[in-house]
């Protein structure tokens, strides 16, 4: 067989015209989108000891404390910041890497002193053999840290609110009344609120970072940061400074660069924006796998990629067994899921050649990959070519990126759906969105409000205010309490409980698609560049839509079928819809505002 090349140009030309763009982004020097300090008031003081005081702030922020005492006060303070508590104070010894600090000041009757405390090593490495700079912050806020609780001891008196003001870190663009997301499950209200504020504490660096830990830039992390930070705010800029500085200090995992090709394609599907793109498509072609193409176009893996770069999922324990092999099925799949996105975003570019060259690879590619990793007795997809283990990765990531065959996606969902969360908070991402996207809405509901202590309702139940790296600490004794990546309902529960997903670059056309599950009510506010769409769905023995529009959309809508439904109305008046599985489907596009009935 012949052996497949990177479409329309040598592997050298892909090489020579990336250096020259990243040499371009050196030059251009990436910045950070606009972050500024916010003053925050305490919600409770409590005096928890003779000469303590306890100050909730409510939630955890990054940030520092401006401290104002009283006229002529003097002596010395400490103060100390926590992102836990135990026992009514603040735990000094947290586990994993979740912050404690403390630091001294002296008040010298001045009318304010910053309580800053130093710098981490951790995180503010710039130079490091093991990894990419760390993102720094302001020099002229003075570090910033994650916090919700700060102990001031030796303070004079009673410390009241006007005596500490929390200056908590935030995009400066941050918009609060940008989304919204209500249903009749007050826990999946609480996980919303949860995940929709853990994308606004985590833009305190200006572009994406991964947490505390290391507050350094990961594509996987960053993609899926983007993608949330869609349909929680407006903002644009943020993964744009991100993708930019990513295309300069890549990281290590397999699977990782690819999320960069991802990245760009949502950042085209928001905004439609060509023009972005245009100028950043010839170096994305370095992102792809295709250097690691076999004969039969499956990417190969060798022995250091086998047993470090090809990564399926983080921790390594939540990797339910894989067993790595010279093919490796997760990795295929990201490189033909990249494929196709390449493909689409060639012919919007007018790259009509790279656009047939990259459909034709990833066809012949998906044969290959369907062959030889398919177990057609089993009815699933296994970790590789040398062995029989399926596990549920090899399956969420088939599923979700649109390559099972149609007559096989019902068994492939079942088994997914038979696994549990058997994965970590990145690769749910994936998994929800293939078991929304092939009729398993229900039962994608039902595991992000499982009662066990893998999932959102647990983070919920457990008090935290941002989402954490981990399902729990036990799974990832060393994780922080403060990443994104840990978010994905809040891209979620707008794009599929809602409904709303872009049906063209830019929303000029939107799809309204709604999974209630076991839901009788939700409503809400999804962010798009043309203005916000609102919707409001009630579903029990009828089905019945509102929707709100912005002028120069329109949208496909597909609704779910109650039992012995039989028509649509469009305000009141019959719409013609046809009958695809569990749906009806409009014939004709809607816009403005309107009511859809199902009955």
């Amino acid at each position: 067989m012949k052996m497949m090349t990177t479409p329309n140009f040598s592997r050298v030309r892909v090489l020579l015209a990336s250096v020259a763009l990243l040499l371009l982004f050196w030059s251009l020097s990436v910045t950070a989108a606009p972050v500024h300090l916010v003053s925050q008031s305490p919600l409770q003081i409590t005096r928890v000891a003779p000469d303590v005081q306890l100050i909730d702030f409510g939630r955890v922020a990054f940030g520092n404390v401006r401290l104002i005492p009283p006229v002529g006060a003097t002596g010395p303070v400490v103060v100390h910041f926590g992102e836990s508590l135990r026992n009514g104070r603040i735990d000094r010894s947290p586990p994993g890497t979740v912050r404690y600090e403390s630091i001294t000041l002296t008040l010298t009757g001045r009318n304010s002193v910053l309580a800053a405390p130093a710098a981490n090593v951790r995180n503010t490495e710039l130079i490091n053999p093991n990894h990419p700079p760390a993102i720094l912050t302001s020099p002229e806020w003075g570090v910033v840290l994650p916090f919700r609780w700060v102990e001031i001891e030796g303070w004079p008196g009673d410390l009241h609110p006007s005596n500490i003001t929390r200056q908590a870190a935030f995009s400066t663009t941050w918009d609060e009344d940008a989304a919204a997301f209500t249903s009749s499950d007050v826990t999946l209200n609480r996980i919303w609120d949860l995940c929709r504020y853990s994308i606004k504490a985590t833009t305190f660096a200006g572009i994406y970072v991964d947490g505390d830990r290391e507050r350094i830039p990961y594509e996987a992390d960053s993609y899926l940061n983007q993608i949330s930070h869609y349909t929680t705010d407006n903002d644009l800029q943020f993964a744009r400074e991100t993708f930019d500085h990513l295309m300069i200090h890549g990281t290590w995992p397999s699977e990782w660069a690819p999320h960069l090709v991802m990245m760009a394609y949502a950042d085209w599907q928001h905004t439609g924006d060509t023009a972005w793109l245009a100028s950043r498509y010839e170096a994305l072609k370095a992102k792809l796998l295709t250097a690691r193409a076999g004969p039969d176009g499956l990417i190969l893996s060798n022995e250091q990629q086998r047993t470090k770069n090809d990564i399926v999922d983080w921790p390594l324990g939540e990797r339910d067994g894989y067993v790595f092999t010279s093919i490796n099925t997760v990795v295929n799949a990201f490189h033909l899921r990249t494929l196709t996105l390449m493909a689409e975003m060639a012919a919007a570019l007018g790259h009509a050649a790279d656009a047939a060259a990259y459909t034709s690879l990833e066809n012949n590619t998906r044969k290959s990959f369907q062959a030889r990793l398919f177990d057609a007795t089993r009815g699933v997809y296994r970790d590789g070519v040398e062995t029989d283990h399926a596990s549920i990765h090899a399956n969420l990531f088939t599923l979700a990126f649109g390559l099972v065959p149609e007559e096989l996606r019902a068994k492939v969902s079942a088994y997914v759906v038979s696994r549990g969360m058997a994965c970590s908070v990145y690769a749910a991402q994936y998994l929800l969105e293939g078991l929304f996207a092939n009729d398993a809405g229900t039962e994608a509901l039902d595991l992000i409000l499982a009662a066990n202590d893998r999932s959102w309702r647990h983070m919920v139940e457990s008090g935290t205010t941002i989402t954490w790296e981990a399902w729990d600490q036990k799974y990832k004794p060393n994780q922080d309490w403060n990443h994104a990546w840990g978010a994905a309902p809040a891209n979620l529960l707008p794009h599929f409980v809602l409904g709303a997903q872009p049906g063209t670059p830019g929303w000029r056309q939107a799809v309204i698609r709604p999974h209630p599950g076991r839901l009788s009510s939700a409503s809400g506010k999804v962010p798009t560049p043309r203005g916000p769409i609102i919707l409001s769905w009630e579903s029990g023995s009828a089905f019945k839509l509102t929707f709100s529009l912005p002028p120069g959309m329109t949208a496909r809508v597909e609704l779910p079928v109650p039992a012995n439904a039989r028509s649509v109305t469009l305000n009141g008046h019959p719409a013609p819809a046809r009958r695809v599985g569990y749906r009806l489907i409009l014939d004709q596009a809607v816009s403005g505002k309107g009511t859809l009935e199902v009955r």
